[in-house]
This record gives C-alpha cells, sequence and structure tokens, in this order.
C-alpha cells in the first residue's frame, strides 16, 4: 500500500512591526531638513491659503520682502502728503474785505457813509454825488431787490417808464419800417431807417443802435436775428413799446429818456438813473418815477414783502442803502 504523500509546508517571513520600528538618525535629519525647504518656499497668505515662492527672481523671499518695504516706505509717504494737506486745509487765509482790498479814493468815500446806516432817497442821491471817485462823468444806478420769483411767469417783473431828467446819454435809434414810416421816422430822428442797410449790418453782426424800434409788419424779418439781438436786449418787443405802428412815438419817447427794466435771475432790478452831473433834484426826479412804476408793476400774488431792499451806488462808487418805506 502506498504511503500518502505529506503536505508542503511554505515558511513565510514573519511580517515586520512597523509601529516598533527605531527611527535612524538619517532618516529624521532628512525629514527635517525637507520641511525646512518645504516651509522656506511657502508664505501664508492674509486669507490663509499659500502661494509657492521661487529660489530665485522677483517671487523669491528676498524680493518678496523688498517689495512689502517699498511698500510700506510708499504708503509712509503717502500718509505724510495727506497729513500735510489737512493742516493746510486747517489754516484759513485771511480774506480781506472790498474796503480793505480797494483803492484810496474809496477808502475815503467810504468813510462818509455811517455802516448800516438806511438814507431817505434825497439824502442817498446826495451823498452818492458826494462820494464818486471817477475822474469821468459816472452814472448812477438805482438796484432794488424784490421779494418775487423770477422763474414764474406771474412774478417775472418787467416794464418801461421814461425819465423826466432823461439819462444823460445820446441814443441811437435804428427803425425798421416801410417806406412811408421810414420817412417819418427819419424826419423824427432815426439815425438808421433804410432796412436794406439795416440789414446789411445785422448779416456782418455789426450792430450801430441802442434801440431797435419795428413796425409789426416787419417784425417776420427779424426772426433769423433774434439769437443776436435777444441776449443784448435789442429785439423789438411790444412790452417795451419798440414793436408800434406809429414809429414816430415810439422814437419820441426814447429820445426823451424812455426805458426799460425787469429783474435778473436773482430777483432784482439794476437800472441807471442818470449822470453825477444831473445833480440831486434831476436824479430824485427819476428814481422817484422809477419807483412809482416798479410799485405799480407789483404783482397781485405776491402776498409777504416785495421790495426788500435798494441801494444807489456810483460807477466805481461805494453803496448806499435807502429806507424802502411802503411795499
Amino acid at each position: 500500500m502506498a504511503e500518502k504523500a505529506k503536505p508542503i509546508i511554505k515558511k513565510t517571513k514573519p511580517v515586520p512591526d512597523v509601529r516598533k520600528k527605531p527611527i535612524k538618525k538619517a532618516e529624521l535629519t532628512a525629514e527635517s531638513t525637507s520641511l525646512i525647504d518645504e516651509d522656506e518656499t511657502k508664505e501664508v497668505t492674509e486669507t490663509g491659503s499659500t502661494k509657492s515662492l521661487a529660489k530665485a527672481g522677483k517671487r523669491s523671499a528676498k524680493a518678496t520682502l523688498e517689495q512689502e518695504v517699498k511698500a510700506a516706505k510708499q504708503e509712509r509717504k503717502t500718509a505724510g502728503k495727506l497729513a500735510d494737506a489737512v493742516e493746510a486745509s486747517k489754516a484759513t487765509p485771511k480774506v480781506r474785505s472790498r474796503s480793505e482790498r480797494a483803492g484810496k479814493k474809496y477808502r475815503e468815500a467810504l468813510k462818509l457813509i455811517e455802516k448800516d446806516k438806511r438814507y431817505s432817497l434825497e439824502e442817498a442821491l446826495s451823498l452818492a454825488i458826494k462820494t464818486s471817485t471817477t475822474k469821468f462823468d459816472s452814472s448812477v444806478e438805482l438796484h432794488v431787490n424784490l421779494g418775487v420769483d423770477p422763474k414764474q411767469a406771474d412774478q417775472n417783473v418787467r416794464d418801461n417808464v421814461v425819465l423826466p431828467g432823461g439819462t444823460g446819454k445820446s441814443i441811437r435809434i435804428a427803425v425798421l419800417a416801410e417806406a412811408d414810416d421810414a420817412a417819418k421816422a427819419k424826419k423824427a430822428g432815426a439815425d438808421i431807417s433804410d432796412a436794406d442797410k439795416l440789414f446789411a449790418d445785422l448779416e456782418k453782426e455789426n450792430i450801430e443802435f441802442d434801440v431797435l424800434i419795428s413796425t409789426p409788419q416787419m417784425m417776420a424779418k427779424l426772426g433769423k436775428f433774434a439769437r443776436m439781438l435777444g441776449p443784448r436786449g435789442l429785439m423789438p418787443n411790444p412790452k417795451s413799446g419798440t414793436v408800434t405802428a406809429n414809429v414816430v412815438s415810439a422814437i419820441e419817447e426814447a429820445k426823451a429818456g424812455k426805458v426799460e427794466y425787469r429783474v435778473d435771475q436773482a430777483g432784482i432790478i439794476h437800472m441807471p438813473i442818470g449822470k453825477v452831473s444831473f445833480g440831486p433834484d434831476k436824479l430824485l426826479k427819476n428814481s422817484e418815477a422809477v419807483m412809482a412804476s416798479v410799485r405799480a408793476a407789483k404783482p397781485g400774488s405776491i402776498k409777504g414783502i416785495y421790495i426788500k431792499a435798494i441801494h444807489i451806488t456810483t460807477t466805481m462808487g461805494p453803496s448806499i442803502m435807502v429806507v424802502t418805506n411802503t411795499n
């Protein structure tokens, strides 16, 4: 009987226990060196992430440090300039008043006027003549501050008035009319009455007149010159009496001293009422005529103070406050 084969038993090597394997000194040194190199080539950002740094070049640790130093230096420089600007803004420069900046004659004239005092119209005109500082015949101006809103159509105060003493200026009058009316205008004293010559001058933007009077029939031909004449206050208007069929009457009124006034954007009327050479009596008549017209032109929608302030002044002279009287 055959014998049974014996099973072959393979001998396996025992599995070493890694946990108990001793770490050699050389391995520990290599591992720590790799960790140090890894730390040197990484930079922790503000957000907590890391970015790699090169060993040389713009992304190296040295270059990054230099950039940070340069940025800090620039930041300090900017902060210094800002601090200097703040200090400069705190130092308020001394602002001189108009009297301090004015000439010697103006300062001497200003001494004749009591500060914050309101004079009567007659006293103000006499004082204005005394305080005139120019060698030529200065204009006397009346400035009236009204409590109106010029943006409202019903509060846009505008009118014309004939000054009893005249304006003191030689007025050049141009008339645009048909042949018959043009001949009448020439006899009445119009400086320009030839329509062809007038249009030729306007085409060249050559204005040689102070007042332009037109008949209603000729207004259509003036339409293309409205942008040139309007801003200069020379465009004929029915409200000012410069658009009329009776050109002779309009010329006589203009030569007699008829002037137009209207409020500006601030609600103030600026108007010359004569010359210093007129004397106080003649100036008083002109100023009273203007004030009577301004009071008569009071809009019905005004409920509060209508005339807020009145000032009299001369060319390059000091301003004089006037009593407003009734509003």
